[in-house]
């Protein structure tokens, strides 16, 4: 249940909705039920795939810009598209940053970021934080 729990909070906390994921792995590190790469594996995924939906939330649904419901105005997404440009797909790395990461994902369905492109740059840099966040998890153990 915990692992189904990880799993669910990483792929929420990638979405445009604001959730996080971090307490709850680092709770997970600190009891020391499951192997680190366990635990890697399981939230890395969760947030990867979580991304991937805004990636298609981007690709598939921008034709209802126009509508009231629709999440990001015409001015935002013009900036997110000029900054994207700008930076190209190596900003995918940094996904997972807080604010900043949810939008690039969107932007990079609109942007029509090849899928596969997009899940390896995402992918690794989320499995990166997730790795940093576990290693500094583990080492506050040593402190006890």
């Amino acid at each position: 249940m915990a692992l189904l729990t990880l799993f669910f909070s990483a792929l929420i906390a990638a979405t445009l909705f604001p959730f996080y994921s971090e307490a709850i792995l680092v709770a997970l590190v600190r009891q020391q039920e499951y192997p680190a790469w366990v635990l890697l594996a399981v939230a890395s995924t969760g947030n990867t795939l979580g991304s991937f939906l805004n990636w298609v939330l981007g690709r598939y649904l921008l034709q209802y810009q126009d509508r009231k419901w629709f999440y990001f105005k015409t001015a935002q997404l013009t900036k997110w598209q000029n900054w994207f440009n700008r930076y190209g797909n190596w900003s995918l790395l940094f996904a997972w940053l807080p604010v900043v990461g949810d939008p690039l994902t969107f932007v990079a369905g609109v942007m029509r970021v090849h899928w596969l492109r997009f899940l390896i740059l995402v992918g690794l840099g989320k499995t990166a934080r997730y790795a940093a966040l576990i290693y500094m998890g583990e080492w506050s153990l040593s402190w006890y």
